[in-house]
């Protein structure tokens, strides 16, 4: 029940590992995942690591395998997952493993070569069909003179081959379609004009085979004269990436060759299509195990790394490994090393045994689904010294009471609680789907908080009475607007007095308009006061100093509990007696006195209460002005000054000096001995040595704490105190005040919610007619997103970020170093969870 308090008692193994079970037994401690190993070989290269070579070929296994899963998402097939925990393959099979995907590796790739040139081969027949059909429309306008007109070409070529006594060459080929105005330019401007280019576009686009997008492109046709316009076009289009099919002068050769291109298309389409149905079938019995494949190459390459950390005997049989564990998971490391000797078929146990050590261990706190949230929450500002004590299970309570304290009200706080009912409920499910969405997972992850938030929101919601900035009249008012006799009014309160008079004010020393108090929470008549935001001010206020205090007094308490545990008695009587008293004497009296004044002033006596504020800078001045508020106050004061002015020197001082005094007396132990004389006034040899042997038993948790003791420098010490002095005694004021932001929270979060309602909600319920309810209809939609958005979403993540500064600032530094090191053990769950990106 202790490790709940505090981190777990860890310890320093020493494993002996056979060679031929070190394997299996590596495996089986990643499963339960409860050994830290230390690396043993700080000195050596990676590469000359002896399992090297097997960490390669696990590498090169996952490597295969990304392949194959970048090609599973490619062909937008879904990959199998079924939870399932493989077995860790033992090292013989990782031939087979190596072979069945250098098998699957070479098929896929040379299913890719195939398609890849077979899709080249069929996009230049699809781009010679369309060459050759669109030549033959360009050829049969020449010979129509009127389709030539309709097109408004700039040059008539059928002309030009009738008169002229040289035929016109030509080329035809196909270009990408933006390139299209730029390339009609360039052959304009270095042909000077002596081409003619015709172009259409191809109306459906076409596939690239080597990146898979579609492109769309256009036919062209250029004609020219001569060899040297020849060579000049040839390369303009080489330039820009066109490309030039041969294409017949006539028509015949034109249309046997079309018909020739068109049944290749037809075979190889077939073709195509059967082999686009192999890969589908290899990559669909492939997505069924690569999960499992993942999960094993990934496992046997973590256990190898793992071997690497470990020094090998110089026999060669026997691996060593230092391992930080729990004490309380011995018996469980144990039986898994006893299951990995016997899966390995070794006779040889393997041994763990406790080694003795001055090193500080990790901290380890034992979590679960719920406390984790909160764990991490603490961790965030620090990972926990060895054996400090934890946060966290404080931390449960009072962070989401805090937040609640800013965030209250019934309306939001229901809202809250059922989104986190939601992802609670249904965890199972929505862990199932591995949603990749950051906000989304962190939500998740702090389900349990939402939930406590919620739930407590709901609480101080029923306590300021307080839903959607409106208050509930459960129980009926304490109130009564019609006494029997006011004599401001000189008799009853008539009915003309109520309506026209806007602002009444009940005075409850008046018999009959005071009937009792609100049997929970604020009465609901306040909502109707003017004077409700005095009220509230000045209750919320009060409240904020009352929770701050007392949540600093029980950090400083827990720190007692640190010094008890680790046996520092100098701390507990000039450290944890001097905070405590110098605290309670100043603040924790302030709450005595907000307290009192609740209880000690009534209706009648109220108007005669004197300001808290102003006697408490009066108790710092020595005076008491005004009426005081209880007999004896002046004296009182006083001497709560001087005991918290006195404790200050017991920790800037006094702490100090008794160390340096008990360091000197250490020092004068012993003898010196010149020339066999024994030169000092300390205890002989024999009683020197029984007094430094008692006090190497008393000090043996600080000298576990740090591998060396350090010389002990007066001047530090004299520095560090005073800072810790000072920080302490200024911060319990700043601290103090930084609790006000309760109050200013609290305040806020409300007047947001009236404002939002009083602006939004009071245009729909203004009209009663159809209409109106039309208009309501519409105002509460926009009413409802302003209100998540807004008062749920962000202030409750203000809320959230003010009571994470008051537990990490305020209420952690009282007890809590945060300077130690995280327990990070040897475990497979991340593989397992699927986060494979390494």
């Amino acid at each position: 029940m202790g490790e709940l308090f505090r981190s777990e008692e860890m310890t320093l193994g020493q494993l002996f590992l056979q060679s031929e079970a070190a394997y299996c037994c590596v495996s089986e401690l990643g499963e339960i995942g409860m050994v830290q190993f230390r690396d043993l070989n700080p000195d050596v290269n990676v590469f000359q690591r002896k399992f090297v070579n097997e960490v390669r070929r696990c590498e090169e296994m996952d490597r295969k395998l990304r392949f194959v899963e970048k090609e599973i998402k490619k062909a937008n097939i879904a990959i199998v997952d079924t939870g399932e925990n493989p077995e860790v393959p033992f090292p013989r099979d990782m031939i087979d493993l190596e072979a069945t995907f250098e098998k699957l590796e070479n098929e896929l790739k040379e299913i890719n070569t195939n398609q890849e040139a077979l899709k080249k081969n069929f996009l230049e027949l699809t781009e010679l069909k369309h060459i050759l059909r669109r030549t033959q429309q360009f050829f049969d306008e020449m010979e129509d003179p009127s389709l030539l007109e309709e097109t408004h070409a700039p040059l008539d070529p059928s002309e030009v081959i009738r008169g002229a006594p040289l035929r016109l060459g030509f080329v035809a080929g196909v270009i990408g379609r933006e390139r299209i105005p730029t390339f009609e330019r360039m052959l304009w401007r270095v042909c000077r004009g002596n081409v003619f280019l015709r172009q259409a576009d191809i109306e459906d686009p076409l596939e690239d085979p080597a990146t898979g997008d579609q492109v769309h492109k256009s036919v062209f046709i250029i004609f020219f004269q001569g060899d040297q316009l020849k060579n000049r076009v040839k390369k303009i289009c080489e330039g820009f990436r066109a490309t030039l099919y041969p294409c017949p002068e006539t028509p015949q050769e034109r249309k046997e060759m079309l018909a020739g291109v068109n049944a290749r298309i037809e075979d190889l389409q077939m073709v195509l299509n059967q082999t686009e149905d192999h890969r589908q079938r290899v990559l669909q019995a492939a997505a069924k195990t690569v999960r499992v494949w993942f999960i094993k190459v990934r496992k046997m390459k973590a256990i190898y790394h793992t071997l690497n950390l470990c020094n090998i005997d110089v026999t060669q049989k026997c691996l060593i490994a230092e391992v930080w564990c729990p004490v309380s998971e011995l018996d469980s490391i144990q039986f898994a090393l006893r299951r990995g000797t016997e899966k390995s078929g070794s006779t040889v146990p393997s041994i763990l045994n406790r080694m003795q050590t001055k090193q500080t261990p990790p901290t380890y706190n034992k979590t679960n689904k719920f406390t984790s949230g909160f764990q991490n929450i603490v961790d965030a500002y620090g990972i926990g010294n060895y054996r400090e004590m934890n946060p966290a299970p404080y931390t449960i309570i009072t962070f989401p009471f805090l937040f609640a304290v800013m965030f209250g009200d019934l309306g939001h706080g229901v809202l809250m609680t059922c989104a986190a009912l939601y992802l609670v409920l249904r965890e199972s499910r929505l862990i199932a789907q591995k949603n990749d969405n950051e906000i989304f997972s962190m939500l998740f992850a702090g389900r349990y908080i939402i939930l406590l938030m919620g739930i407590f929101s709901m609480y101080t919601g029923i306590i300021y009475n307080d839903c959607f900035s409106k208050t509930l009249n459960v129980f009926g008012s304490g109130w009564s607007v019609r006494p029997m006799f006011d004599p401001r009014v000189g008799g009853n309160w008539t009915d003309e007095t109520l309506e026209d008079v806007k602002v009444l004010q009940l005075d409850p020393a008046v018999a009959g308009v005071f009937k009792g108090p609100y049997p929970i929470g604020i009465d609901p008549i306040w909502n109707i006061a003017t004077n409700k935001l005095t009220f509230l001010n000045s209750f919320k206020m009060k409240m904020s100093i009352v929770l701050g205090v007392i949540h600093m007094l029980f950090g400083v308490s827990l720190s007692l509990f640190n010094h008890l545990y680790f046996q520092k008695p100098l701390n507990i009587y000039f450290g944890f007696i001097p905070e405590i008293v110098f605290m309670v004497s100043l603040f924790g009296y302030l709450v005595i006195l907000v307290l009192y004044k609740w209880i000690a002033y009534n209706v009648f006596t109220s108007k005669e209460a004197p300001s808290l504020l102003i006697a408490f800078i009066n108790m710092f001045l020595f005076n008491v002005s005004g009426t005081p508020l209880y007999s004896g106050q002046m004296a009182v004061q006083t001497i709560l000054v001087l005991i918290a002015l006195a404790c200050i020197p017991c920790m800037l001082i006094v702490k100090t000096l008794i160390m340096r005094r008990q360091h000197m007396w250490q020092r004068r132990l012993g003898t010196q001995n010149f020339g066999g004389i024994r030169v000092g006034n300390g205890p002989t040899e024999d009683e020197a040595e029984i007094i430094q042997h008692d006090q190497l038993a008393q000090q043996s948790d600080e000298e576990s704490e740090a591998p060396e003791e350090e010389e002990f420098n007066f001047a530090d010490m004299a520095v560090h105190q005073a800072i810790h002095t000072i920080e302490y005694c200024l911060g319990c004021i700043s601290n103090t005040a930084s609790y006000l932001r309760l109050w200013a929270l609290s305040l806020a979060h409300a007047q947001l919610s009236e404002v939002l309602w009083s602006m939004v909600m009071r245009i729909g319920l203004s009209s009663r007619s159809i209409a109106g309810f039309v208009l309501l209809s519409l105002v509460f939609v926009f009413f409802a997103i302003l209100t998540v958005a807004i008062l749920l979403i962000m202030e409750g993540l203000s809320a959230f970020l003010h009571a994470l500064r008051l537990h990490w600032v305020e209420f952690q530094n009282k007890f809590y170093s945060g300077q130690g090191f995280k327990f990070m053990p040897f475990t497979f769950d991340s593989i397992l969870e699927g986060t494979f990106d390494e």
